[in-house]
C-alpha cells in the first residue's frame, strides 16, 4: 500500500479509501451487504493496508455507521485508522432532521459518533450544499467541533466551485477550520469537475478523494444500453441511470474494456489507474462487494498508464450536464 499526505494537512492516508456505503443492511437497498459479510470487507481491507474508511449517517439510515464502527474496533486500532463521515441528508421525519443548521449538524455528530463507537471522527463531511443555510452559520459550528476535539479535520463533498471558494474564503477570513478535502463527483465518463473544481482544489492544496471512480460500476464495462448488468446493484440503481448510460458512456467503457485486454488487467484497474496517474488525486474512494475486488484495486496502484493510453481513454469524452451535486 501507498500512503500521502491529506492534501496540505500532515494526516497520512492510504491511496484507496474503501467506501462503506454497501455495508449496512440490505433492508435500505438491495444491493448492500448486511454486517457479518460486510465484515469480512472492512477486514480484508486493514490486512492489505488501506487505513482510510468512508462512510455517512445517511447509509443504511445509520447502520452503516454501525457495522464500520464494530468491524474497525475488533479489526484494529483506533488511532491506527482514518474514519471519513458525512452530514446533510435527511435523518428523521422532523423539519431539522436534515441540512447543515448549527442544531442538526450537533445533533447528527452526537448520534454518529454514538453510532460509530468513538469519540471523534477523523473527517467530518457536509454531504452537500444547504441552500437553506447561511454557510457562516455551517462553518462556525463545523469549527466548534474541530476546537471541542470532535473532528479532527473537515470536507465537502460535489457542489459547484464558486461555493467552495467562498466557503475557503469565510473560514480564512474568520479563523476557522477551512475544509482541507473535497470528495467530488468524478470518473472517466463524468468530467466535468476538470473546468472549475479541481483546478480551484490543485492550487488551494485541497486533497481529491472522488466518488464512484468506477462510475457505480459503470467502467468494468459489463453494462448494457437496455440498463441491464451482471450484479444486483447494476439492475437496482436508478440513480446510476441518470447519471450514465448516454452513448459516449458506453464508447469510453468500452475503449477501457479493450485496453484492459491489451495490458492483461481487468477493466476496473485501467479506470483506476487513470485515476491513480494523476498527481491531484489524493485518493479514490472504492467500493468492494466481491474477494477479488480489493486486491484488484490494491494492484491498480502500480498499472502506469502512458500519454497516448490516456489519450485513448479520454478522448471520446463529450461535455456532460453537472451531475451529482444534488
Amino acid at each position: 500500500m501507498q500512503y500521502v499526505n491529506l492534501g496540505k494537512t500532515g494526516l497520512k492516508v492510504s491511496r484507496l479509501c474503501l467506501g462503506c456505503m454497501s455495508y449496512g443492511t440490505s433492508q435500505w437497498r438491495p444491493w448492500v451487504l448486511d454486517e457479518e459479510p460486510s465484515r469480512a470487507f472492512i477486514k480484508q481491507a486493514l490486512e492489505l493496508g488501506i487505513n482510510f474508511f468512508d462512510t455517512a449517517d445517511m447509509y443504511s439510515n445509520g447502520v452503516s455507521e454501525e457495522v464500520v464502527g464494530r468491524a474497525l474496533r475488533d479489526f484494529a486500532r483506533r488511532d491506527q485508522v482514518i474514519i471519513t463521515t458525512k452530514v446533510y441528508n435527511r435523518m428523521g421525519a422532523g423539519p431539522n432532521d436534515r441540512g447543515l443548521s448549527r442544531k442538526h449538524i450537533l445533533d447528527a455528530i452526537h448520534a454518529s459518533l454514538r453510532r460509530l463507537g468513538t469519540d471523534y471522527v477523523d473527517i467530518y463531511m457536509i454531504h452537500r450544499w444547504d441552500y437553506e443555510t447561511p454557510i457562516e452559520e455551517t462553518l462556525e459550528t463545523l469549527n466548534d467541533l474541530v476546537r471541542a476535539g470532535k473532528v479532527r479535520y473537515l470536507g465537502a463533498s460535489s457542489m459547484w466551485a464558486w461555493q467552495f471558494a467562498k466557503a475557503l474564503y469565510l473560514a480564512d477570513a474568520r479563523g476557522w477550520s477551512r475544509f482541507v478535502v473535497m470528495q467530488n463527483h468524478y470518473n472517466l465518463i463524468y468530467r466535468e469537475e476538470e473546468r472549475e473544481m479541481i483546478p480551484l482544489c490543485r492550487a488551494e492544496g485541497i486533497a481529491l478523494t472522488p466518488w464512484s471512480p468506477l462510475a457505480r460500476g459503470f467502467l468494468a464495462g459489463n453494462r448494457t444500453r437496455d440498463k441491464k448488468g451482471e450484479t444486483t446493484r447494476a439492475n437496482n440503481d436508478p440513480y446510476a441511470y441518470e447519471l450514465y448510460y448516454r452513448d459516449e458512456d458506453f464508447t469510453i467503457a468500452e475503449r477501457v474494456v479493450e485496453l484492459a485486454k491489451k495490458r492483461g488487467v481487468k477493466p476496473t484497474q485501467i479506470a483506476l489507474a487513470w485515476h491513480l496517474n494523476k498527481p491531484e488525486i489524493t485518493a479514490p474512494i472504492i467500493g468492494a462487494t466481491k474477494p477479488h475486488h480489493l486486491p484488484e484495486a490494491v494492484a491498480a496502484l502500480d498499472i502506469r498508464l502512458s500519454d497516448e493510453e490516456r489519450q485513448y481513454l479520454e478522448e471520446p469524452y463529450v461535455p456532460h450536464p453537472v451531475l451529482g451535486h444534488a
